[in-house]
């Protein structure tokens, strides 16, 4: 599968919630969501990503691959960090973005059974950014206002928009 690279206005809507469970539809977009992120050498992605409006992200840290399906945050911790992200949209921006360190996030599996994941550090950054592209929001938006601009003409000029 391709990755939809910024402007694309796929990458901009609120991805539908999934409904269906179980099916041979999702276990073949979920394989196919982790083929593109190895291939594309990613430690996450989510369904917009690749044009399918979906709330499922797929990631990879410490070599554990897994898939949630309608992820949601419901409790940050205190503490944030901010570090540099990249994205598989954005090819070629860093961009400074502060998260939140720990977090509680809850979703489904493709069988539709109810998970919680407390994730830390390197885990939470990814959900994180993740479920910001379920919502439309990419690391550009999360620029800080000072950089903003600069980051943006680089990246236009980078890629010839």
């Amino acid at each position: 599968m391709e990755v939809l690279h910024h402007p694309n206005p796929a990458l901009r809507g609120r991805a539908r919630e999934v409904d269906a469970f179980s099916s041979a539809a999702l276990r073949d977009l979920v394989r196919s969501m982790a083929e593109t992120m190895y291939a594309e050498n990613g430690i996450g992605l989510a369904a917009p990503q690749i044009g399918v409006d979906k709330r499922v992200i797929v990631f990879d840290v410490d070599d554990r691959l897994a898939a949630m399906c309608n992820p949601v945050i419901y409790e940050r911790g205190p503490a944030t960090e901010v570090d540099d992200e990249g994205c598989l949209s954005v090819p070629g921006v860093n961009v400074p973005i502060e998260r939140s360190t720990h977090i509680v996030c809850t979703g489904q599996t493709i069988e539709g059974d109810e998970i919680t994941v407390q994730a830390d550090d390197l885990l939470a950054r990814v959900l994180q950014h993740e479920i910001d592209h379920l919502d439309g929001i990419l690391i550009l938006d999360r620029a800080p206002a000072d950089m903003k601009k600069s980051i943006i003409r680089a990246y236009n000029e980078a890629n010839n928009l």
